[in-house]
């Protein structure tokens, strides 16, 4: 237990700060603090000392120096139960603090904004709260470190049970949370200075929280864990989701639900994919109902659709819950469930059902995507390249009509996220077949029609990357497809581009490729 009779406060986010320190005042603890936030405190009839009044020497610098003194460092870094440490501080006026509440300038929502300059990110990393912080966890043992305004309610209330006191785990948990915040802030600081220009640094940090221990990873002799991103996310992420119901999620569930959860981002229109294995079985969408979309995408291919994973870009109401019960599956990933449709879902006592609330779109900042390999790790932006049909080229004689355009998009879109190779058939609102992972292409097109549980006449087919030889083009055009579109760029395009032309298809090129390993 640490008696905490006298705090230090100096926070950039001052939201809630008046009430915690009201109610710090009121369990008899003596408050110092900086020019911004004692102002506040004063303002809200708050006793509290200035921290420079304390020290002896100004806040000077344009704020630079405030709390950079032996007299709040010393107060902290002191062992109370050491006898040369305490006659040592009293010798030099120093008094003891039990409690510093820090938190930091906001760094790392200044660089993130648009046009940020190099002079707004340097004033804005923060010398003295990170010292403070430091210096106070290290001592955590007797002073209690609060950086998180979410923790304000947890420490007063233990401090009210406890008559002023707090106790060591709730210490020790709080000092190793400051040193976590304080690597993460250095973090983005070197990640940001490390690259000048360049977007990807000279040396590279980063940080994750541990959200859940995995029963096991991919296989049971596997230990695992899933680690969510320490940044708030500004848009639908499997780190930021809310599971509501079911079973503890499992490493392959994780993977997969993120593949649905990027898949179903990629449309504007109520869409439902399907995920096994990572890749698509089946993606539907529908100018009105969720529940159609759904329909649409199960149809494609209701073999490997049962024990998969569901994403829908839209709230799931009762009537497509209603549907989705029908068929087990493993997990479910939505932006919200109405009242009806958790009723129906929560029959299903295993169905892991996640909500990621907010908006369900990509927020439009820079993504990264990370890959460890031995000895090293690969890092890249995010695919986000969003096809603007006026970049499509046309490159056989016959154009596509504006239905066989429509569904040439949609096909590209689930393309998108099919391992490579990848070669998808389908209809302007539809999957009808997916072929993935193969090594050779034209084995894709031709398992893609395998998969068909519809008539594949009369469809288009999309290629994650260019046709190599015509000989995957022929088993599409034989399989009735009267349109595809692929990147290009092969050595071959005009012997790929004659052999549309041969079986009367229209082809388009987006020069841009993905790939999907």
């Amino acid at each position: 237990m640490a008696r905490i009779h006298r705090a230090i406060i100096s926070v950039s986010d001052k939201a809630g700060i008046a009430e915690f320190c009201r109610a710090l005042s009121r369990l008899g603890v003596e408050l110092y603090a900086s020019g911004g936030t004692a102002k506040l405190l004063r303002e809200k009839k708050v006793p509290v000392r200035l921290i420079e009044e304390y020290t002896g020497f100004p806040e000077m610098l344009d704020g630079r120096v405030k709390t950079l003194n032996p007299k709040i460092h010393g107060g902290l870094l002191a062992l109370r139960g050491n006898r040369e440490h305490m006659k040592t501080i009293d010798a030099h006026g120093i008094l003891p603090f039990d409690m510093v509440v820090v938190n930091l300038y906001p760094f790392e929502a200044t660089v993130a904004r648009p046009g940020c300059t190099r002079e707004e990110a340097i004033e804005n990393i923060d010398i003295g709260g990170p010292s403070m912080l430091r210096s106070a966890a290290k001592n955590c043992q007797s002073v209690a470190v609060v950086c998180d305004p979410a923790d304000y309610p947890d420490i007063l209330a233990k401090l009210k049970k406890n008559t002023g006191n707090i106790d060591g785990d709730t210490l020790a948990g709080l000092g190793r949370k400051a040193f976590a915040l304080t690597a993460r802030y250095d973090a983005a600081i070197s990640n940001y200075l490390g690259g000048g220009s360049d977007p990807f640094p000279a040396t590279f940090t980063s940080q994750w929280r541990k959200a859940q221990t995995l029963r096991y990873g991919e296989n049971p002799h596997q230990a695992a864990a899933f680690y969510a991103d320490s940044a708030i996310p500004d848009e639908p992420t499997l780190g930021g989701a809310r599971q509501i119901q079911g079973k503890e999620l499992s490493y392959n569930n994780i993977v997969d639900i993120d593949a649905a959860l990027q898949l179903a981002l990629e449309f504007d229109t109520p869409a439902a994919v399907i995920i096994k294995h990572t890749n698509p079985s089946g993606a539907g969408i529908s100018k009105r109902r969720l529940v159609d979309a759904f329909k649409k995408a199960r149809e494609c291919d209701p073999v490997s659709a049962y024990g998969g994973v569901i994403g829908f870009n839209r709230a799931v109401t009762g009537e497509t819950a209603r549907e989705v019960a029908n068929t087990f599956f493993e997990a479910i990933i939505a932006p919200s469930y109405d009242r009806d449709a958790r009723k129906i879902l929560s029959a299903k006592a295993n169905l892991r059902v996640l909500e990621t609330g907010g908006v369900f779109r990509w927020s439009g900042r820079p993504t990264f995507g990370m890959k460890k390999v031995s000895g090293g790790l690969l890092i890249q932006t995010g695919d986000r390249h969003a096809l603007d049909p006026k970049d499509l080229r046309v490159v056989t004689r016959r154009r596509p009509t504006d239905d066989e355009l429509e569904a040439l998009l949609f096909a590209w879109k689930v393309c998108k996220h099919v391992k490579s190779n990848a070669i998808v058939y389908a209809m302007k609102d539809r999957t009808v077949g997916v072929g993935a992972g193969q090594m050779s292409r034209v084995d894709s097109a031709k398992i893609a029609v395998m998969k068909a549980q519809y008539p594949t006449h009369g469809t288009v087919v999309a290629s994650d990357a260019f046709f190599p030889f015509r000989d995957g083009l022929d088993v599409a055009a034989k399989a009735g497809a009267t349109a595809a579109i692929q990147p290009g760029g092969s050595v071959r395009d005009a012997e790929v581009i004659a052999a549309a032309d041969e079986h009367g298809m229209a082809m388009v090129f987006t020069g841009v490729r993905h790939f999907r390993h």
